[in-house]
């Protein structure tokens, strides 16, 4: 099994729109309405929302591969880009997706290490994330990974309010 990290660009616009909609689909799915769902992933990954996150200079998409095949992607933001005001000092992961039949592969781990290496890139001392609430298994690896809850924000599904968990890691 060969493991590569590829930097997206705009040529790389459709299958990013591609994976964002899948692997989101498939991890949260079975846990909201149909209606939902299909109100939040045609808000969060429409093409040009899509093209608008890719073209910030403060967000940066990778594709992890495995055997040349998309297997997942991260996203962080820095600066601006940040989901919630944590500082100059802070990256944020936003996202990471495994391909559901990728899972249990380490893929998620080597993502977040990506991150850890742009935060340091960076000169970021903190690197921080939004977990949902009802997402144990990222819940307990984030907490592995030596992350802390600081806090809490509010998250929409279409019209449903939802929790995220901030963790927040410390390092440097």
């Amino acid at each position: 099994m060969t493991i590569n990290i590829k930097k997206c660009t705009f040529e790389d616009l459709r299958k990013l729109q591609e994976i964002s909609y899948e692997t989101f689909n498939e991890t949260f799915k079975h846990q909201n309405s149909p209606e939902n769902m299909e109100a939040y992933l045609e808000k969060a990954f429409n093409l040009e929302q899509v093209e608008k996150e890719l073209s910030n200079t403060s967000s940066h998409f990778f594709f992890v591969y495995v055997d040349n095949e998309i297997a997942g992607y991260l996203k962080v933001n820095t600066d601006d880009a940040q989901s919630e005001e944590m500082g100059d000092e802070s990256l944020e992961i936003e996202r990471i997706y495994i391909k559901n039949n990728f899972q249990k592969q380490g893929l998620g781990k080597y993502l977040f290490n990506k991150a850890i290496d742009m935060a340091i890139e960076h000169n970021k001392k903190k690197i921080w994330l939004g977990v949902w609430e009802k997402n144990e298994n990222a819940f307990i690896f984030y907490k592995k990974m030596g992350f802390v809850q600081t806090g809490a924000h509010s998250f929409y599904m279409g019209d449903e309010e939802q929790v995220d968990f901030i963790m927040v890691k410390t390092h440097g």
